[in-house]
């Protein structure tokens, strides 16, 4: 991105998002003071690590260990010298708090198998205990996609997952404390709102919840439109604020949700004779990452659905249409999670941003 523009995007998202300040008194139940939570996802090498500002993120996630019988297991040296090193910035970052998480798209295959059984679950909350005290981190994210309801194709669920999902929850926190955070990754999908999780009764287990508000149109979509939406058009329901409103018609506290935003993009192909547009029969057709987005949309037309508070662009010869984040629509979640008092952002994730002047700088002018 241009310096020019840069700046133009910087003063301009100033003015939207500026607001009276917010009571700093008003501590959050993990004890963070701040009332607007930066959470960012790292799926990537040790050596870039230290790439990044963490001066405005609030919280680290690191990104996936997995299941080994019923223990929480991380996989390779690489993967434990990753967590050393997350958890060193926290000598220079003494706020930040450093999660493990299990699972991933694809990474809780013998999720259901594994915590059917009390003594399963009981072991799961040993291990993480033990995993947590060892490498000094602050908290579990729990991303199972998805209990209860079909995941990733051949990966075993059950109805019971649903009860057990919260049963899994009340051992952790039996084993791991009071002051142990307690997160998982929620679909934002209608589907999984309203058949995943007992929202009543997961709430006095948690500290906050990470809606996955993007993927809504993803790999196995046939019909294009955005991933990553704020808004519901009259062609497409599934949006962030679709999945909010439900959540708090739920019950669950405005204040432990955490809406998503998308450091990446999704390509599809549009189907031959159709228009290049949204809306359309499509395949997914490949991803890019924010950090290179200026390139993977040379030749396309930039378009912005005021609808869908969403930006997507269109390459009519190659019959491709991009979705995804940018400045503008990153500046809008922000001010929406501010006017709904929400618990603030996370994305996915840390890697796909560019270095400097990257979308994490725009999630900055969340008050904190």
């Amino acid at each position: 991105m241009q310096m020019t523009t840069y700046i133009y995007y910087l003063l301009l998202f100033f003015f939207m998002l500026c607001s009276p300040k917010e009571d700093k008194n008003d501590l959050r139940k993990d004890g963070d003071p701040s009332p607007f939570r930066i959470i960012a996802y790292y799926a990537g090498p040790p050596d870039l690590i230290d790439s990044f500002d963490y001066q405005n993120i609030t919280h680290l996630i690191f990104s996936f260990g997995h299941l080994k019988g019923k223990d929480l297991h991380i996989g390779s040296a690489a993967d434990s010298t990753t967590i050393k090193k997350m958890v060193q910035l926290k000598a220079k970052h003494p706020d930040l708090k450093v999660m493990l998480s299990l699972g991933g798209w694809g990474g809780c295959e013998t999720c259901s198998d594994a915590f059917n059984t009390k003594e399963g679950r009981e072991e799961f909350a040993i291990s993480l205990k033990k995993l947590s005290d060892y490498f000094k981190t602050d908290g579990i994210d729990l991303d199972w996609e998805y209990p209860a309801i079909p995941g990733p194709p051949g990966h075993p669920y059950r109805l019971e997952d649903r009860s057990n999902f919260t049963l899994l929850l009340e051992e952790i926190r039996k084993a791991n404390g009071d002051d142990f955070l307690i997160s998982f990754a929620a679909g934002g999908f209608t589907t999984f709102i309203q058949s995943s999780i007992d929202w009543e009764e997961v709430i006095q287990y948690t500290d906050f919840i990470n809606v996955m508000t993007y993927d809504l149109v993803h790999g196995y979509s046939m019909t294009s439109g955005h991933h990553t939406p704020l808004y519901s058009t009259p062609q497409q329901s599934e949006s962030t604020d679709h999945a909010i409103t439900m959540l708090l018609d739920a019950g669950v506290p405005a204040e432990q949700l955490i809406i998503g935003a998308a450091f990446y993009g999704r390509f599809f192909a549009i189907e031959a004779g159709k228009p290049v547009d949204l809306y359309q029969p499509c395949h997914f057709s490949h991803g890019f990452s924010n950090r290179h987005r200026e390139d993977s949309l040379g030749g396309f037309e930039l378009k912005w659905d005021s609808v869908a508070q969403a930006p997507y662009a269109l390459h009519g010869d190659r019959k491709m249409l991009a979705t995804y984040d940018d400045e503008r629509s990153i500046a809008l979640k922000t001010k929406y999670v501010k006017d709904k008092k929400l618990g603030g952002i996370m994305f996915w994730q840390l890697c796909d941003d560019a270095y400097k002047e990257g979308l994490l700088d725009i999630i900055d002018f969340g008050e904190k």
